[in-house]
């Protein structure tokens, strides 16, 4: 009996131990999981972008931006790893595709109406909550039995078990540091550089009622993140009834999202449609091409503007010269938002 009993305790021994064991191996982490204590990160913009506003349930660290960062180049994140975020939000492209409608991933972090239509409202989070679930569909077993995701998981979020919520919070906490703020434009308002005769021109077209770009395209974000009738269609069918498709009320017709005018002049095709090839033709359009309908946002039938803007030939050019003040070559090249890999 007392032989039994020694053996009962060196088998109670063996069983702890494996435990401890398969404890320290689980979701492929084979040491011991460290403290959780993530690092506060602290989201710099310039002085001339407003203060961004961070929910509290989401608070930014050094883990989660790190975290988000590797998944917004991850190929895991595609049910069939084909693709990742990066694939068509190209950084050297202004985070966008040249030749295609994707907007820009740039300052997300201000808005809280998302897609071209604006039918995702509310946070980042809700946005990337979309991107995961609906547009990838990403199939978490895969970053869950993955050799290093669980432990960057535990060091920004705290446990190990990686599903859709946590990764739209990684990638919300990434786009919040993907701020673009240092163009030709943005030193000028700083006082750091002056513009020369022909983007002045063009800037007090745009910020005045002569061109009437800043009511949409305010002065920071150069968007107010709102929707809004510009006069592309005076009759709406299918993905060009813009807002309408989601509210179903007919004041909402042609109603999109206004787009960031920052590194404008890196893109070869624009609207929701990519309807216009150049900035000459989006200019035209304003000055000449608007379309009447009932959904029409007010700016566009103002006093003495309901025949267009009547700029001419130079006034045209300098606007042109002023938008492309807006490529921001510091955030193009930022390390900080590129492949981690």
């Amino acid at each position: 009996m007392k032989l039994s009993f020694k053996y009962f305790i060196i088998l109670v021994s063996l069983v702890i131990a494996v435990a401890a064991c398969k404890k320290k191996t689980q979701d492929n982490i084979t040491t011991e999981l460290p403290p959780f204590n993530p690092t506060p990160y602290v989201i710099e913009t310039p002085s001339n972008l407003p203060k961004m506003e961070v929910p509290s349930y989401n608070p930014t660290t050094v883990e989660g931006v790190y975290l988000g960062r590797k998944l917004y180049y991850e190929k895991l994140m595609h049910p069939q790893g084909t693709s990742s975020c990066s694939s068509c939000h190209i950084q050297n492209e202004g985070f966008t595709t040249r030749g295609t409608n994707i907007i820009s991933h740039v300052n997300l972090g201000y808005h809280s109406k998302f897609l071209w239509n604006g039918e995702i409202r509310g946070s980042l989070e809700s946005a990337m909550m979309f991107e995961v679930e609906e547009f990838f569909k990403t199939d978490f077993t895969k970053l869950q039995t993955h050799s290093l995701y669980p432990l960057l998981f535990y060091k920004a979020f705290g446990t190990t078990k990686i599903d859709a919520q946590k990764c739209a919070f990684a990638l919300a906490q990434f786009l919040r540091t993907m701020n673009s703020g240092n163009s030709k434009f943005d030193r000028f308002v700083r006082h750091e550089t002056m513009l020369s005769p022909e983007e002045t021109e063009g800037f007090s077209i745009f910020f005045t009622e002569k061109g009437d770009c800043f009511h949409c395209h305010s002065m920071s974000l150069t968007t107010d993140g709102d929707i809004h009738n510009i006069g592309l269609d005076s009759v709406f069918n299918g993905v060009n009834a813009g807002y309408y498709n989601v509210s179903h009320s007919a004041a909402d017709y042609g109603k999109f999202r206004t787009p960031t005018l920052r590194n404008i002049g890196l893109k070869n095709t624009f609207m929701h449609d990519s309807r216009f090839q150049s900035l000459e033709e989006v200019i035209e359009h304003y000055n000449s091409g608007v379309k009447h309908s009932p959904s029409l946002d007010p700016i566009m039938t103002k006093p003495s503007k309901q025949f267009g803007l009547n700029l001419t030939q130079q006034d045209k050019q300098n606007l042109k010269a002023f938008l492309l003040t807006l490529t921001d070559s510091t955030f193009l090249n930022n390390s900080n938002l590129s492949d981690p890999n």
